[in-house]
């Protein structure tokens, strides 16, 4: 029964994670319909800035705070320099669908390739901001850590910051009607590439943190962040890509459904379980956990 219990808190901490890099895939995908498979490779560039600003500072607030900033003007970049005139170069031609997937997978090759290039291809630590050591309970010392709690603190606050600003500000209404209906934005006075250019920033941003978090745990290289990317997705897909509130619950069911399938199975099963989780929702409900009626309300 422990280990049962010690099972669902690490999957509950690693869900929490997930459920950061599902927000950001699903932030991209309500702005521009692109699905942003470059993601892993903006946040693992944000995490290696992060990494030197630790080297040069030895203060860890603002190695976190330089790397999330640094996401989010990264990710403005990536729609302003490379997704924005892509789109209005293809318009609604054949290839309009095609087009962003191809740019996003070379985008990503294209940033891991220039980060071995800067800081080379070994594995480098990253500095957490509490301890790893995990609780003692009496005589017990269970897999949740102060840096785990941490995680799941910074999690809730971020979904509560994205929370209020699609619900309650001006932004967040201009961002939900650039998403649903651009034309229609657009005759209201909204500067629809504007409000998707903002969603991208705040995508790279929440991919940086999500890296940031996860990173102190497996280590740093050029590639690290890929798992990241398939078990972020897999979560955006199972909880529903127009739904935040189902990104959040997506990654908590996949990130505990993943931890028990490491403890009762073994860790070779866990890529093929997030394939088959993905798979089955594709094909049983695709709008994900969170149906139709969430949609305008996330």
């Amino acid at each position: 029964m422990q280990q049962f219990v010690n099972t669902l808190i690490n999957g509950a901490s690693l869900g929490s994670i997930y459920s950061l890099m599902a927000l950001a895939m699903i932030l991209v995908w309500r702005s521009t319909r692109v699905v942003n498979f470059a993601q892993a490779g903006q946040a693992v560039l944000s995490t290696y800035v992060g990494l030197e600003i630790h080297r040069i500072t030895h203060s860890y607030p603002l190695t976190l705070i330089i790397a999330i900033i640094f996401g989010a003007l990264f990710g403005a970049l990536v729609d302003l320099l490379l997704v924005r005139p892509l789109m209005h170069r293809v318009g609604d031609g054949p290839i309009a669908a095609v087009a962003p997937v191809i740019v996003t997978l070379g985008l990503l090759s294209a940033i891991q390739g220039f980060v071995g290039l800067i800081w080379g291809g070994e594995y480098r630590s990253f500095p957490a901001a509490l301890s790893q050591n995990g609780f003692k309970v009496g005589l017990t010392r269970i897999p949740f850590s102060p840096f785990d709690l941490f995680i799941l603190f910074t999690t809730l606050l971020v979904m509560l910051a994205f929370a209020y600003i699609f619900q309650r500000s001006g932004l967040g209404l201009a961002m939900r009607a650039a998403a649903f209906e651009p034309e229609v934005a657009r005759l209201a006075g909204v500067r629809v590439a504007r409000v998707r250019t903002i969603g991208w920033a705040f995508a790279g941003g929440a991919g940086a943190l999500a890296g940031a978090l996860i990173t102190p745990t497996t280590l740093l290289a050029p590639n690290s962040l890929d798992l990241l990317l398939v078990f972020g997705f897999t979560a955006a897909v199972l909880g529903g890509l127009e739904s935040l509130v189902g990104g959040v619950v997506g990654g908590f069911l996949l990130g505990i459904g993943l931890a028990l399938v490491v403890t009762y199975l073994g860790s070779s099963f866990t890529f093929i379980t997030a394939f088959v989780v993905l798979i089955a929702v594709l094909l049983l409900r695709p709008r994900g956990l969170i149906g139709q009626r969430s949609v305008r309300n996330a």
